[in-house]
């Protein structure tokens, strides 16, 4: 996607009338700017949060769709007012889209139906639009399980999980039904806690991480994210040899923490898998149709080695 249609998608805040302006304002620029095959019969996507301009989800949900073949361009919006932005949904008929930072929680009010398991979870990252009725599912879990479990098994493990945001909360789940024996760390105490409480497991704050001998540690907070890249949730002297170290950050691909982890030995998770799959189920819930997961994966990594 071109510039200029980053600089206008960008913009979408404030009230409604600024936002479907917005929008409206994108599609026909998509129509004149973006790559060729677009018509009036191309069905819009987009990820909605704050920040996006960050997101990589357009050059590989974009890839993806020329791949197969599929009538379909996706967009980043960044998005201060979700309610706003889930009534452009509604009014402008985009077909899907994806949640991220900090909607994850507060859009589940704004949907008409919710898969049981992200109400289990208590986040969305993941809007289908069916014919105006919006339901909400969570792919963090599936994704983040995903990509753990090809480094490692999780049944009887002692995982700490550093975070309570929407991330925090799909992975914490996916721990728990695995079988790992789960404790969270976070900054904040409230969302700690009430994290905690929900998973039915026990909340620590951050500065206490020392006290925990955990066997897989898992970064679900920004620490570590471009632009801010020397942060380390935990210090280097922490990680151990016999660790899997996991952090959800994708952007740098290798974050410090993750540096760290690989001299000290330790198997690592880096954030693209994740992210690459749990695009792989949004993916397939808006097309119908299975996919590619190589080319998505080689995209974003291309995108990142720039």
């Amino acid at each position: 996607m071109s510039g200029v249609l980053s600089e206008n998608a960008g913009r979408v805040q404030g009230n409604s009338e600024q936002q479907y302006w917005y929008i409206e304002h994108t599609i026909r620029r998509i129509k004149t700017l973006s790559r060729s095959g677009i018509d009036a019969n191309t069905y819009l996507y987009g990820v909605i949060g704050d920040p996006v301009s960050h997101s990589l989800s357009p050059v590989m949900h974009n890839a993806a769709f020329d791949k197969i073949g599929y009538n379909g361009a996706y967009l980043a919006f960044n998005v201060k007012d979700i309610n706003g932005a889930v009534a452009g949904i509604r009014a402008l008929g985009i077909r899907g889209a994806s949640v991220t930072i900090p909607h994850k929680v507060s859009v589940m009010a704004c949907l008409d139906e919710i898969e049981e398991k992200a109400k289990h979870i208590g986040a969305v990252n993941t809007i289908v639009n069916k014919d105006g009725h919006l339901y909400g599912y969570n792919s963090d879990c599936s994704g983040a399980m995903r990509a753990l479990l090809e480094k490692t098994d999780i049944k009887g493990k002692e995982v700490l999980l550093l975070g309570a945001g929407g991330a925090a909360r799909a992975i914490g789940f996916g721990i728990r039904e695995e079988g790992g024996n789960l404790t969270i760390l976070n900054i904040i105490k409230e969302e700690g806690e009430t994290l905690a409480r929900d998973l039915g497991v026990n909340y620590y704050p951050l500065e206490e991480y020392r006290r925990f001998d955990s066997q897989i540690l898992i970064n679900a907070t920004p620490l570590g994210m471009t632009p801010k890249t020397e942060a380390m949730p935990v210090p280097a002297d922490f990680l151990k040899e016999d660790m899997v170290v996991m952090d959800i950050v994708y952007n740098p691909l290798k974050t410090r923490l993750l540096e760290e982890a690989q001299k000290t030995g330790c198997k690592t998770v880096d954030g693209v898998s994740m992210f690459v799959y749990q695009a792989v189920s949004q993916f397939e819930s808006w097309t119908g149709e299975k996919a590619p997961v190589d080319l998505m994966k080689a995209v974003v990594l291309k995108a990142l080695s720039k």
